[in-house]
């Protein structure tokens, strides 16, 4: 892996490949949420994961936030690192919507979104957004505030998390100690919580443009949903009837379960990761890899 950065956003390249896949991480998350997912793919890809504004190395970049102007960064990267059409794009949780906008813009070869992109359902008359962002994100927003005495603090802290308990990996470790900044005794999440809310208003309150973008986009979208939540609650958070409905929508979108796994571990189980990179490198279910 190296970094490299442009105009002031980081990015990484995983592998060292011809064939290239552009990846977007999730709302609280970083560029490392992809390392699981890249160690699964064949020798000839390499992976570009980026560090949005707002978090991890590029959380320094002022505002707006919002998903658009992530959908902009984004292929503001792709050009720089040369990824043309016949790249694929591919982004997790918060980054498959930001994906959806990016794809709706330019061609990719094909679109793989992870345990996102589908618009929510229109919030009831009179709901508080703010209110269901809490519900939903308030134990990710309420990271943003802590501060930990070391970074095994923060490694434990990671680990008592219900969706991590009992899949731990090496992996989801390297993926938590690069998300520290600050001093020794005070350290914290690099993620800013101003565009964590953000972002999170933006992605409930727009999903005709969200909708919109998804059925604009030309190239084959592949959906691979996780059976269990952000809290390993039994729910996922597409619900099979959701992902049906925009199956029917969108005939360019296939909707696949990835069985035994949550909203975190579809990226950093190796069993899930590697089947997420199948995927990403045009492995069909049935056919081997």
């Amino acid at each position: 892996m190296r970094y490299d950065e442009v105009d002031g956003m980081r990015f990484a390249v995983f592998g060292s490949g011809p064939k290239l896949i552009v990846a977007v991480h999730g709302i609280t998350a970083s560029l490392m949420a992809w390392n699981a997912v890249a160690a699964h793919l064949p020798p000839e890809w390499s992976l570009v994961a980026m560090d949005l504004r707002g978090r991890g190395h590029s959380a320094d970049l002022p505002g707006p936030y919002g998903l658009e102007r992530h959908a902009e960064d984004v292929l503001r990267v792709a050009e720089h690192v040369g990824a043309g059409a016949g790249a694929v794009l591919t982004g997790h949780s918060m980054g498959a919507y930001v994906a959806v906008l990016a794809a709706a813009r330019r061609a990719f070869e094909r679109v793989v979104l992870v345990d996102g992109g589908l618009p929510f359902p229109p919030l009831a008359p009179g709901a508080d957004v703010d209110a269901e962002i809490e519900a939903t994100l308030g134990p990710a927003i309420a990271r943003l505030s802590q501060t930990f005495p070391s970074a095994d603090d923060y490694v434990a802290f990671f680990q008592a998390h219900p969706a991590f308990v009992g899949h731990w990996t090496p992996t989801a470790e390297e993926y938590v100690r690069y998300d520290l900044t600050g001093p020794e005794g005070a350290l914290r999440s690099r993620a800013v919580g101003t565009a964590v809310r953000e972002d999170g208003r933006w992605m409930r309150l727009k999903g005709d443009a969200i909708g919109s973008a998804l059925a604009a986009i030309e190239a084959p979208v592949t959906l691979l949903r996780a059976p269990r939540g952000l809290l390993n609650q039994e729910v996922g958070m597409l619900p099979g009837p959701l992902a049906a409905h925009w199956e029917r929508r969108v005939p360019g979108l296939r909707d696949e379960l990835v069985p035994d796994c949550n909203h975190y571990t579809i990226m950093f189980d190796e069993r899930c990761a590697a089947l997420v990179a199948a995927r990403l490198s045009g492995v069909r279910p049935g056919r081997t890899p």
